[in-house]
């Protein structure tokens, strides 16, 4: 039966390899359960493995073979295998069943092969026995070393960490199989780092076992080895470097360069200069070698300030020098870290001192004033040669050469040589209540020594200004008003300081207590009010009113002046409002005063004659050019006594400027010719000089330029076709030469005189040429 066969087969395939089949003897009694019920008519193969050693150096390793127990042996029955490797790494005897491998195997590459066996008939080709699966396991060998993936290694910790302190775990990686002895059990060494660090073997986590200090060393390189096998003999092995930076910490102070520093500085340096430079060292870097210089003695006549690019301590002055008072300093200073490490002692940052000797140079030095400035009093309209105050400054060198003063800008005031202060002239305190005077100290011996305080001079007051209107009042009353109506309300101003504030009375003059139009009434406030003493007020019997006014300060001793009030009549409405007033009144009601109006008035009246005087001198400017022109016109028109040279004459005059249509015409327009001269200037063309028409032509054209006095006279200056008779000279042109006798005599013009002589010259000499 094919159970039975199958069952036959596995047997036999288990017989091949006894010490390896993973079949158990309950697994055996399973498979033999169905044969015995005959429920099924076929069981498939179960699984099998075969085992195979890698890294065989042989051509032929047997694995193991495959029999089916319906194999008699008479070679029906021929074996065939298919899967992983089937052909090219496993091949199988087709009659035996051996399996073969062909190939060297690495485990590393693949651990299993599965493949697949059957069985068939010879004659028929058809399988006797289901297809079963199996598998080929490649047993493993010690054949890879451990090799670290993530090496080398680079790691930073802090220097002087304490023994014990983890650096960094490494890790090693054997692609050998685990599961097999211990070929993947690896072990950690140290090959170089000793004594400072130790590896844990099984972890490969490395410590410090021995602290490290920056400054003497930064930088070390270990070398770690796994090794597998546990290290037993003949175990491989790894190695990777580690390289371990230390960071640094802030473990040591800051150390002067020298234990005593020297510097010079001149008596006259300002606040803030530099004298000088210490510095220290420290051995540790980036913000743990920062240091803070200070003074350690709490001096404030110098500082120190550090320069954080250069860690340098500058010092500088802080308080002037004198020294006449004295020479020589000698400072403590000292330097810190910035920057504490709380894991050192305090000792280790409390810093270092050095010391500092200074010496101050003599210098030539200004004046020195007693004070920075004074403050001086002196009263109004006090006489001119008054004492106000003195100064005083001194030479503050050895040599104490003597001081001349000066006041700078202001001559009101006067200074002598032992610096008393005068004034020049009567002071009003009105005018200015302060006076901030500049006083120089020179010395004599050396102008270039010069010092400046400053003098601030009060002009106390005195009461020499009597009270006055605050402002000018133009004040009208009703012509209907009643008596006791109030119609204006005055106040005063002082222009003299008081101590307490000004209290005016008002009162009505001596002079107008027979006035019984109006009275005055003091509000005991610094004001006063105007009333009306009658009713009724009449325009035309008296339209205006001056009330003198007396008003007093409370000075002592009081002054009083008299303030007149100017009051005018005017007719009202029914609301109490001007309508018609006296012409001071009215410019009252429209909020100008009289004297406003008339500097409108002159004002306006300046500008007028100003306009018209700038309108005057332009019109006559304009009528000395027309006349310069038309004269410069005129004066190319003239009447000679003699005749020109001809074309050779060129001193005469240049007939171009004539011609030329650039001439200025635009100032006046000419008359228009008429359409009667256009017509006989047409037809002069057609006829000879002898015609009417051409002389009725030459009369027209000289009436329009003896018409015009400004019209240039180019116009009248034409070249024409014939020659002009009535000269006793003769024709002079060139125009009919050619058909001249040629035989004439020009001897005559030798007899003419000098004005003829270059037209002598020309023609009789060409007389003369031709005979």
């Amino acid at each position: 039966m094919n159970c039975y066969v199958s069952l036959q087969f596995l047997l036999g395939l288990a017989q091949l390899c006894p010490c390896h089949t993973d079949m158990t003897n309950s697994k055996m009694h399973e498979m033999k359960q169905p044969l015995q019920s005959h429920l099924r008519a076929k069981r498939t193969w179960v699984w099998n493995r075969f085992f195979v050693q890698e890294e065989l150096t042989v051509t032929e390793q047997p694995v193991g073979r495959l029999r089916s127990n319906l194999d008699k042996g008479d070679a029906s029955l021929i074996y065939l295998l298919s899967g992983d490797g089937a052909g090219s790494i496993f091949i199988i005897d087709n009659r035996t069943g051996d399996i073969t491998a062909i190939k060297k195997l690495d485990r590393e590459e693949k651990a299993y092969y599965k493949l697949r066996a059957q069985v068939l008939n010879v004659n028929t080709g058809k399988p006797v026995e289901p297809e079963s699966e199996f598998v080929i396991k490649v047993l493993d060998i010690n054949d890879n070393k451990p090799q670290f993936l993530d090496g080398p290694y680079e790691t930073c910790i802090p220097e002087m960490s304490p023994e014990g302190t983890s650096v960094i775990q490494v890790t090693a990686t054997d692609n050998d199989d685990p599961s097999h002895g211990n070929n993947a059990r690896l072990i950690y060494t140290l090959l170089q780092g000793r004594p400072y660090f130790t590896v844990e073997p099984t972890t490969g986590i490395l410590r410090i076992s021995s602290q490290m200090d920056r400054e003497a060393k930064d930088q070390y390189l270990v070398v770690v080895q796994a090794t597998d096998m546990l290290g037993l003999p003949g175990g491989l092995s790894g190695t990777t470097t580690v390289t371990i930076n230390l960071s640094d910490v802030n473990d040591n102070r800051p150390i002067f360069q020298l234990g005593l520093y020297h510097m010079n500085v001149s008596e006259s340096a300002p606040i803030g200069t530099s004298i000088g430079i210490i510095m220290a060292e420290d051995s540790d870097i980036g913000e743990n070698a920062k240091m803070n210089y200070s003074i350690e003695d709490g001096s404030n006549i110098f500082d120190i300030i550090t320069n954080n690019e250069t860690q340098e301590g500058i010092v500088v002055l802080k308080k002037k020098l004198d020294y006449e008072k004295q020479r020589q300093y000698s400072v403590r200073a000292k330097v810190t870290n910035r920057f504490i490490d709380e894991y050192f002692p305090k000792d280790e940052n409390s810093g270092q001192s050095t010391i500092i000797k200074i010496r101050v140079e003599d210098a030539d030095e200004p004046p020195v004033f007693s004070h920075l400035e004074y403050l001086m009093e002196i009263a109004e309209e006090t006489p001119f040669g008054s004492y106000v105050g003195s100064v005083f400054a001194r030479d503050p060198d050895i040599t104490n050469s003597p001081i001349r003063y000066s006041i700078v800008g202001c001559s009101l005031f006067s200074i002598d040589d032992n610096g008393t202060i005068i004034i020049t002239e009567r002071l009003d305190r009105e005018m200015a209540a302060w006076y901030n005077l500049s006083v120089t100290a020179t010395e004599e011996n050396n102008s270039q020594q010069v010092s400046e305080t400053q003098v601030y001079v009060q002009i106390l007051n005195v009461n020499d200004h009597a009270p006055e209107f605050f402002q000018y009042y133009e004040t009208y009353v009703c012509e209907k008003a009643n008596s006791g109506e109030l119609i204006q309300t005055i106040s005063a101003v002082d222009r003299d300081a008081s101590v307490e504030d000004h209290r005016f009375s008002f009162n009505l003059s001596t002079e107008a207590t027979s006035n019984l139009s109006f009275t005055v009434r003091d509000n005991q406030d610094n004001t006063a009010g105007i009333l009306t003493s009658r009713s009724g007020f009449s325009r035309q019997e008296q339209p205006v009113f001056y009330l003198p006014i007396l008003i007093s300060d409370n000075e002592i001793p009081s002054l009083t002046s008299t303030n007149t009030l100017t009051i005018h009549a005017c007719e009202c409405d029914e609301n109490g409002g001007s309508q018609a007033c006296t012409y001071g009144a009215l410019t009252f009601s429209l909020g100008f005063s009289t004297e406003y109006l008339i500097a409108i008035l002159a004002c306006i009246l300046i500008v007028l004659v100003f306009i018209f005087m700038i309108l005057g001198l332009k019109q006559g400017q304009k009528q000395d050019l027309f006349s310069e022109k038309c004269e410069e016109f005129r004066e190319n028109i003239v009447s000679y006594d003699d005749e020109g040279g001809g074309e050779e004459d060129t001193e005469a005059f240049d007939i171009a400027a004539l011609r030329t249509r650039t001439v200025m015409r635009t100032k006046k327009t000419r008359k228009n010719i008429t359409t009667e001269i256009r017509s006989l200037y047409r037809q002069s063309l057609q006829v000879g000089p002898d015609s009417a028409v051409f002389k009725e032509f030459i009369l027209a054209k000289l009436e329009e330029a003896n018409t015009d006095p400004c019209a240039p006279p180019f116009d009248s200056l034409q070249t024409y076709a014939f020659e002009g008779t009535g000269s006793l000279a003769g024709s002079l042109s060139s125009l009919e030469s050619s058909i001249s006798d040629p035989d004439h005599n020009f001897d005559y013009l030798t007899e003419l005189g000098p004005r003829f002589k270059k037209l002598a010259s020309m023609y009789c000499s060409r007389v003369h040429t031709k005979n």
